[in-house]
């Protein structure tokens, strides 16, 4: 078992942690290219994977952990796990408001990073806390 997770994916996602470690404190991942790093290596010791879903969580990563600076109070946790068929990212934030998809107006830059998540994973689930939400996010990977 490697660790490369700052928290434990609910077991409703259906994704058995590739790693788990506490909760609390800061986590230490501060940048979605840094998140972005960590799920390339855990990929890497899956195997071969098509592109197409490596793409996808490297995207999906990116956006959770740039919606959680931008929108969510920063980024107070990350996590990745590894079960059957699917790679979950779980993300956490300081802020309790759950995403939302708010339509563009005019030349308003932004609001695409919600919609590419929902579009792109398997199954995405928000566990709302006291002290703000972890989003997990399932992409499914042939292995």
């Amino acid at each position: 078992m490697n660790s490369r997770s700052e928290t434990r994916p609910r077991t409703a996602v259906g994704a058995s942690p590739a790693a788990a470690g506490a909760r609390g404190g800061p986590s230490p991942l501060l940048t979605p290219a840094q998140a972005r790093r960590l799920v390339s290596r855990t990929l890497a010791d899956l195997g071969p994977l098509r592109d197409s879903q490596v793409d996808d969580l490297l995207l999906v990563t990116s956006e959770l952990v740039t919606n959680a600076h931008r929108h969510g109070g920063g980024l107070t946790s990350f996590g990745i796990a590894v079960g059957g068929d699917r790679v979950t990212v779980s993300v956490a934030d300081a802020s309790v408001e759950p995403p939302r998809h708010e339509p563009r107006e005019g030349l308003r830059p932004g609001g695409f990073g919600w919609p590419i998540v929902l579009r792109l994973c398997r199954e995405v689930s928000v566990d709302a806390r006291p002290d703000g939400k972890t989003v997990h996010a399932a992409v499914t990977v042939d292995r």
